[in-house]
């Protein structure tokens, strides 16, 4: 699996003005399009599947440098500038913040019955990309945000984002299906972020046993389970990590046991997606398996080092609304004569296309 980065906003206040979405949606329909006729739909994946770059995507629809708003209204103004597209491009987005979130493969559903593909795989994929950086990863980011892109041919980057309230930052985390290996060992390419938080993290290649034993201890009888913990609690271990003993209820426990014990996961991706299994319930198993088995946690936050780049709250410099309308207009021609077969250069989008990190 190649994990492509993670990012670290601060939070802003405000709403997006409607002049300027209007804007965001018109110019980011005119740079996709463009982006699909002059490199690929592979190629439009991957650059979004970029954090740098979808950064730098977000300046140029301009949106504000550094707030947390980039990954929500830059994604929304995607969504809605595509909307009839889809089919001819052949480049869909799912999802979106809060309800719209939990209402992905609905949105898959409704694209695989208009457009005759097979929507299970990328449903499979929204959701367990979502359980690994909520569950899997424990960094004190709670997802609020999840949006994935995908293509007829099978590829897709997931986009979502999950908010900290104690140190006010959103953390932003890409994924792309190039090269997939696996979801819950070492998924990450590259991580950007501002902060490094206390982490429990079983993705990481040293978490390997402790996946195994987790499973292993998923399969057995909830009772058997339940008094295992209950023995944990009474040998009041000192604190090492954000485990937190009495935020166990074993009774929440046992209702999700019985699921995984009828069920019988064969993996730690099919544990992920046990319906009920959160964070609570994994370190519940995860402590269980270090006293049983001897598996330690890790605490290795994924971040690993940071970036920035600049619109709507006036940094660099206030948004122009005539530059901006006439942008759209220079992008619609351009559409128009790559259309007819003209292969000269863009020079609107030159700086666009070439940035990238990879």
């Amino acid at each position: 699996m190649q994990k492509t980065g993670t990012a670290n906003l601060p939070l802003h206040g405000g709403k997006t003005p409607q002049w300027l979405f209007r804007r965001m949606q018109a110019l980011s329909r005119a740079i996709l399009e463009l982006m699909v006729i002059e490199l690929g739909r592979q190629e439009v994946i991957r650059r979004l599947s970029d954090p740098f770059w979808f950064q730098a995507f977000g300046c140029v629809l301009g949106f504000d440098w550094h707030s947390s708003g980039v990954t929500t209204t830059l994604t929304g103004a995607i969504k809605e500038g595509l909307k009839g597209l889809e089919k001819e491009l052949g480049l869909f987005i799912a999802g979106g913040k809060g309800r719209k979130a939990i209402q992905t493969p609905d949105d898959i559903i409704k694209y695989a019955e208009k457009t005759g593909f097979n929507p299970n795989p990328f449903i499979h994929v929204s959701r367990l990309s979502a359980k690994v950086d909520s569950t899997a990863i424990q960094d004190g980011f709670a997802l609020y945000h999840h949006t994935i892109f995908f293509t007829l041919e099978g590829h897709w980057c997931v986009i979502q984002q999950g908010m900290n309230e104690k140190v006010r930052m959103a953390r932003r985390y890409h994924w792309l299906s190039f090269n997939l290996k696996s979801f819950v060992e070492e998924p990450h390419n590259a991580v950007c972020c501002d902060i490094r938080t206390k982490t429990l993290n079983f993705t990481v290649k040293e978490a390997s046993a402790l996946r195994k034993a987790t499973v292993k201890i998923s399969n057995e009888k909830p009772e058997k389970v339940v008094q295992d913990i209950l023995k944990i609690k009474e040998l009041n271990l000192p604190v090492r990590h954000n485990v937190t003993l009495n935020d166990i209820k074993t009774e929440n426990l046992y209702k999700v046991l019985i699921q995984t014990y009828e069920k019988q996961p064969s993996d730690f991706e099919s544990l992920l997606l046990t319906k009920g299994l959160g964070a609570t319930t994994l370190r519940a198993l995860a402590l269980t398996a270090e006293i049983i088995y001897g598996t330690p946690l890790c605490f290795k936050d994924p971040a690993r080092y940071s970036f920035a780049h600049g619109g709507k709250d006036g940094t660099p410099y206030p948004v122009n609304r005539e530059t901006y309308d006439r942008t759209i207009e220079i992008m619609r021609k351009a559409i128009e004569n790559a259309k007819i077969g003209r292969d000269e250069k863009k020079d609107v989008l030159k700086r666009l296309l070439n940035f990238s990190h990879f």
